[in-house]
């Protein structure tokens, strides 16, 4: 892989996060488009490299909220920040399984083309419709825009709902914070919540996932011959899906506070479209 190709993948990494519009579906139709050729499994590596940047990103943007719930939760402290964290740990409970149980299967969707992305980004375009008039059909304030703070917060029974459709998006195509951040506003939950949920529960995975292939790496270091990313593009995506997803995580918080998901699940039409025709 050139620089420059990582690079690019880099920077729809960082904006692709965040956005609902599929950041695993944008990295593949970016593949096809720079020629990028990469065995399932490095494709799958270079991806997790990639969204560990943009989990530091998350943690970076949210550091003060962040750092708190952190103080709480190994404090034991018992109060509001300490129970926020056990939500975060038992939405974590669906993704953890199909990493363990489901690896293999989920590294076959990875570099097999654009039939797949294309439908489900069709899925991701319904879930954002569906969240945007589900939220339209509540009570609207006196600007005609529906209140961030309009809704419940987030229950131990939506915190393991939203976990279950993080799980269903490791689909290339089927955005990770559009599936969550939908289902949270489908079942109810404050907009100024369920995005600052959708972000902060994606950690513990990434990061945990990010070291086990950093694990497996070091104890099995790759032959002269073996098909390789390269250190020096490696970073050089790490850095700019970093820098592009700090700006995107603060534009996607204010996003969902004003309720315009439907423009992604629009343009979530036209890829997927673009996908099929392509393939």
């Amino acid at each position: 892989m050139e620089w420059i190709d990582a690079l690019i993948l880099g920077i729809v990494q960082g904006l692709s996060e965040y956005l609902p519009i599929s950041s695993s579906g944008h990295l593949e139709i970016f593949r096809q488009i720079l020629g990028v050729n990469l065995p399932s499994d490095k494709v799958l590596e270079f991806d997790i490299l990639l969204h560990a940047a943009t989990v530091l990103s998350t943690i970076f943007v949210l550091w003060p909220m962040f750092a708190r719930l952190c103080r709480s939760f190994f404090t034991f402290r018992r109060d509001a920040d300490f129970y926020y964290v056990c939500k975060l740990l038992l939405s974590c409970i669906p993704i953890g399984i199909v990493g363990v149980c489901f690896k293999e299967y989920v590294e076959d969707f990875f570099g097999n083309g654009l039939r797949l992305v294309g439908v489900c980004l069709l899925i991701t375009a319904c879930l954002l419709a569906f969240a945007h008039y589900t939220g339209m059909r509540e009570a609207r304030n006196s600007t005609g825009m529906v209140p961030a703070t309009r809704g419940r917060d987030i229950t131990w029974l939506d915190a393991f709902i939203i976990g279950c459709s993080q799980a269903l998006a490791v689909l290339p195509g089927l955005s990770r914070s559009g599936t969550t951040i939908a289902t949270g506003i489908i079942i109810g939950d404050k907009r100024d919540q369920v995005a600052q949920f959708s972000f902060l529960m994606v950690i513990i995975p990434i990061l945990g996932e990010a070291l086990l292939d950093l694990k497996d790496m070091l104890a099995s270091p790759a032959s002269e011959d073996a098909v390789s990313v390269g250190a020096g593009p490696m970073a050089i995506g790490f850095f700019a899906s970093f820098i592009v997803g700090c700006c995107a995580c603060k534009w996607m918080i204010n996003l969902v506070k004003k309720g315009k998901l439907i423009w992604f699940a629009v343009y979530c039409v036209a890829a997927a479209l673009l996908c099929l025709l392509w393939h």
